[in-house]
């Protein structure tokens, strides 16, 4: 695949070959197709060529990537091929890169596989906040299943009780009369309080 930049000033001469591969994957049961080599061409003699890694995608599908450059600070996905030829004189950095070497239909590119990584910075940062906060609400866990009940003995001595004259005269062993202001009521003889321990 070439790319020419035609009647552009001092790029006249120069031309972009994108070599692509297609290969069959059993596992995957489907044709992959990958990004080869690239190579800077000018004036039809070739200038520098650059290894690509990492760049491929399903046959039907085309690849995109925010950025394709020889440069570390983008991830250096095209790598000089040799150490002795002109390709280390030459920085090459595609901006918004796309590309569909097969199956293309009407012009347009197919369903796009991005290159971003899974494990983006964002990605990283939200599992280690829930990786922090799993591990304060285990700690919460831990701290409520441990956490000692309180002991409540009770040892009863009822409060005494006051009742209103009852007729029966078995009880009048067990009761003394209250003298109260208008009202006669009895006390029980067997006082007991309750005491709550804790």
């Amino acid at each position: 695949l070439s790319l020419k930049f035609g009647d552009i000033g001092n790029l006249k001469g120069l031309v972009i070959r994108f070599l692509l591969t297609t290969s069959y994957y059993q596992l995957s049961v489907q044709n992959w197709f990958s990004l080869h080599r690239l190579q800077l061409l000018y004036n039809h003699s070739i200038q520098a060529t650059f290894n690509a890694t990492r760049i491929y995608a399903p046959a039907s599908y085309s690849y995109h990537c925010e950025h394709v450059s020889s440069l570390q600070r983008y991830d250096a996905l095209l790598i000089p091929s040799s150490a002795n030829d002109l390709s280390k004189l030459w920085e090459v950095t595609f901006i918004d890169f796309q590309i569909q070497g097969f199956n293309v239909e009407e012009g347009h590119f197919a369903y796009a596989k991005d290159c971003a990584s899974f494990f983006s910075p964002a990605i990283l940062m939200g599992l280690v906040m829930s990786l922090i906060l799993l591990l304060v609400l285990a700690y919460a866990l831990h701290m409520l299943i441990h956490l000692k009940s309180l002991d409540r003995h009770y040892e009863c001595k009822a409060s005494p009780a006051y009742f209103a004259q009852m007729k029966d005269n078995d009880m009048g062993d067990e009761k003394e009369p209250l003298r109260s202001s208008g009202n006669e009521s009895y006390e029980l003889r067997n006082q007991q309080f309750c005491r709550i321990y804790i």
